[in-house]
């Protein structure tokens, strides 16, 4: 990098339940607006955007982003499966770092289906074939969705090996769930017992439904700008958070190395894991504090702790029994409450997960706020497929703690601990000058 990158400013809808009550471009306003407000600048300030989402039509991008300016900008639009919100920060921390541009904003947004994920495209090679023809010939194929069984073969790969236990795998999943209560914008805020979740019904394997996380529908945002920015505008540091490190991995011949672990992409987000630390100064993740990592399943979380380096090798479930990553524990994961519990709209997650993350190192995230955090990590993964991996620190230095009322200053209100909409002046405030009438309004008021 040129240059140091800065998450300056984020925003996020609430993720609920995929029944078509909310269009995407209502959401990615609502996302995008939070984060301007945020990052204390406007529209007319952003000099790139990239949309990410994995359901829609080709240019969803640039019908969001228009909302709030006409100002000719490059928009990209990214698809990279369930990574796709963290390949739009990667793609804006590369051209802010390498210093092509100064600002760049990164909306994630996803209006999905109820039920399992599913491919629409039934004339052409599914990208997952060769997955499943070596899933097929090591477990064989079960009546059940695609990922719950890869994930879940993992699981009990990794239980095969080291010794791990269903119960195990139940406890990340009730763990995740009492994270979410103190999260107002997950979809789901039950708390359940490690009983409820084993005698959940089985989706497969060892995996319970309350272990396995939901489609949704959401948004989030964020913006990214360079040093030099912050150097021209020095009274918006404080709430800049350093991207200290940052690598994404895609998928090397391990993968086919006729082991389940290896299928669910554990080479590349240990590549991406050791190059990300290796980039922020830091020898392995054992001292990190405070995580936000792909809890797609919680098998996938159990193999995760050991794929970023947060336990010894084969030791996952261990780090899982004594406490470790939940708070009085070495380690907070996912304080959100992770897919499993927050939710999984496919284009935002890599951005809520960023989101979570800048809250909790700025002091803002309330009763959930995991201090005394030097760094925070954070882990996304697409199956087909591709890793993404970000180090993150304050901009001062210093490690995270409460701040209650510095949210208030900046937002009006703490947008970590209450998940409200957005009002029409909240809008006017960040658009561009370069507006459009006919794109503030919604189509039908056209016709």
């Amino acid at each position: 990098m040129a240059q140091n990158a800065y998450v300056l400013g984020v925003g996020l809808t609430k993720f609920i339940k995929p029944r078509g009550q909310v269009d995407y471009p209502e959401m990615g306003l609502e996302a995008g607006t939070k984060a301007l407000i945020d990052a204390g600048i406007t529209y007319d300030d952003v000099q790139v955007g990239v949309a990410c989402y994995a359901y829609g039509d080709s240019t969803c991008g640039q019908r969001v982003f228009y909302q709030f300016g006409m100002t000719g900008i490059p928009i990209y639009n990214v698809n990279n499966n369930c990574s796709t919100g963290s390949t739009g920060l990667y793609m804006a921390r590369q051209f802010v770092g390498a210093g092509l541009q100064d600002v760049a904003m990164v909306i994630g947004f996803e209006k999905m289906f109820p039920g399992s994920l599913q491919s629409f495209w039934k004339d052409r090679v599914n990208p997952l074939d060769k997955s499943y023809t070596m899933m097929a010939k090591t477990r064989g194929v079960a009546k059940a969705p695609g990922a719950a069984q890869l994930f879940g073969n993992a699981g009990i790969e990794y239980c095969e090996k080291f010794g791990a236990k269903k119960e195990d795998m139940a406890e990340i999943a009730r763990v995740n769930h009492a994270h979410s209560k103190r999260n107002p914008y997950s979809q789901f805020q039950d708390v359940y017992t490690h009983e409820q979740i084993m005698n959940a019904p089985t989706i497969f394997g060892p995996l319970t439904k309350l272990q396995c996380c939901p489609t949704s529908d959401g948004a989030a945002a964020a913006v990214v700008v360079s040093e030099k920015f912050l150097q021209a505008h020095p009274a918006l540091r404080s709430r800049a958070v350093l991207i200290a490190g940052q690598a994404m991995a895609t998928d090397s011949p391990s993968l086919f190395s006729q082991s389940s672990i290896d299928l669910v992409g554990f080479d590349m987000s240990a590549r991406a894991a050791k190059a990300a630390l290796n980039e922020a100064g830091l020898e392995n993740a054992r001292n990190i504090k405070l995580v936000e990592l792909h809890d797609c399943f919680s098998a996938n979380e159990l193999v995760t702790l050991d794929g970023l380096g947060l336990c010894e090798p084969g030791k996952a479930h261990e780090m899982v029994r004594a406490g470790d990553i939940t708070y009085g524990g070495r380690c907070v994961v996912n304080p959100s409450g992770g897919l499993i519990s927050k939710g999984h709209p496919l284009g935002a997650t890599g951005i809520a997960q960023c989101a979570e993350l800048v809250w909790h190192l700025r002091g803002w995230a309330g009763e959930r706020n995991v201090e005394g955090a030097n760094e925070a990590l954070q882990h996304n993964l697409g199956l087909g497929g591709a890793a993404v991996v970000t180090v993150y620190r304050r901009a001062d230095g210093q490690p995270s703690k409460r701040r209650d009322g510095e949210a208030e200053k900046v937002n009006g209100y703490n947008p970590a601990t209450e998940a409200r909409g957005v009002s029409e002046a909240e809008v006017a405030r960040i658009r561009s000058k370069a507006k459009s009438e006919w794109m503030e309004v919604k189509p039908e008021a056209r016709i």
